[in-house]
């Protein structure tokens, strides 16, 4: 069993995740036990969510044959190191990471199919549920037998959700108890057709702020549909959402948000997942480009052999380098308890940046090809595009950061 703490000592070849350039001494950062975890991860990725996607990914439906599997892999508190960490105690943030980066380096869809649950909706929980609701729903959470989704974005709100989130809610008092009428419209909600719950946010009729409640997906008045049409993120189903007069128990509000401040908070926790999927799709897509270039030959020599093909494989390296630096400092300053937007922001906004280039390079290097399914390059590219937008398009994270640094706000009024 791996000790607590990540081991410093070199490995052997055959037992080390990751090759060239190490990426950032990632092997340095993880215990034995997570490594484990995410070669069992990488194993079952590899033989069998690669050789499909290709094939869902064009017909925009999800393989969901593999999200059994997934959650059977045990991954969101693994049992390893179980002596050491008491299960109800969360993971560590570096493993949290890298998980996310594992998934992500295979397909952005997976990546946040999985994050929708370990990231979005648990904290959603984590934050938002009072102690009595995380006691009753956070295991449920952790082994997926409670299914959520984050139901915030609005069609007519986007990065202006603080002040444009238009859903109401209106409170009702009844013989049974109080209860809570929703009406309104989420949209890009993902995964929310095969979820149990939607954590849907509503603004109190009654004071004027935003609240947050766990609406069950088959609950009178709910009505969801597909997004079809989309050139991005194709796997993953997004949902268009509609909400009229739905009727939820205050048992089921989240008692912890009463704000958006509240919603902030999560927020502030989801952009770093976002960073690191951005950092996984970068080396993602420089993986397909390296292969492709070592095993294809032009002008009678391998294609790797040329000056201009090396140098933007290096740009590509050191964008993934780059990327991981931050993740994982912002990781490390989180696990310390210190969360600032400007700081999850920066990563968000930097890594998002060294994505697109990256991925432009790939389909740049693998030429015509690059614009078929079949060297995964082009999913890598068409999928950046989605990771680039969501939980903050890069304008709105420069202005975060814009703000901490100035001290005024440049956001419109």
């Amino acid at each position: 069993m791996g000790s607590a703490t990540a081991e410093q000592t070199p490995l052997p070849e055959k037992t080390r995740l990751y090759g060239v350039c190490d990426y950032y001494d990632a092997e340095s950062l993880l215990t034995g036990d997570e490594r484990r975890v995410l070669g069992r991860l990488r194993s079952f990725l590899d033989r069998e969510a690669r050789p499909v996607l290709a094939d869902y990914w064009e017909r925009g439906e999800f393989p969901t044959h593999l999200e059994q599997p997934l959650i059977d892999l045990d991954l969101m508190e693994p049992a390893e190191g179980g002596a050491l960490r008491p299960r109800s105690t969360p993971a560590r943030g570096i493993y949290q990471g890298f998980r996310i980066f594992e998934l992500a380096r295979t397909d952005a869809s997976l990546a946040t199919w999985y994050t929708a649950q370990a990231g979005l909706f648990r904290t959603a929980i984590r934050v938002g549920a009072s102690a009595e609701q995380q006691e009753k729903w956070m295991p449920q959470v952790i082994d997926f037998s409670l299914k959520g989704v984050f139901s915030l974005t609005e069609p007519e709100s986007g990065s202006d959700i603080a002040g444009g989130l238009s859903t109401t809610a209106r409170r009702e008092k009844t013989r049974d108890g109080d209860i809570w009428v929703l009406d309104g419209a989420k949209r890009w909600i993902g995964g929310a057709a095969t979820a149990d719950v939607l954590a849907v946010f509503a603004r109190d009729v009654a004071d004027g702020q935003v609240k947050g409640f766990l609406v069950d997906r088959e609950a009178d008045g709910v009505a969801l549909e597909k997004i079809r049409g989309k050139t991005s993120l194709r796997m993953m189903q997004n949902a268009h959402i509609t909400l009229s007069s739905v009727r939820v128990p205050e048992s089921m509000r989240l008692h912890n948000v009463n704000s958006f401040r509240d919603v902030a908070a999560m927020l502030r926790a989801m952009r770093s997942d976002v960073a690191w999927i951005a950092t996984g799709i970068q080396a993602g897509a420089f993986e397909a480009a390296l292969s492709y270039v070592t095993g294809r030959h032009q002008f009678g020599r391998p294609l790797g052999s040329f000056q201009l093909i090396q140098e933007k494989l290096a740009r590509m390296l050191g964008n993934v380098t780059a990327s991981l630096s931050l993740v994982v400092r912002l990781t490390e300053q989180q696990a310390k308890g210190i969360y600032r937007d400007q700081d999850s922001a920066l990563a968000k906004m930097q890594t998002c940046l060294l994505m697109r280039e990256t991925v432009a390079l790939a389909r740049e290097l693998v030429g015509g090809n690059g614009i078929t399914l079949e060297t995964d390059v082009a999913r890598f590219h068409a999928d950046a595009e989605a990771v680039y937008s969501y939980e903050g398009t890069h304008d709105i994270n420069a202005l975060i950061i814009g703000r901490a640094l100035t001290g005024v706000s440049a956001f419109a009024p």
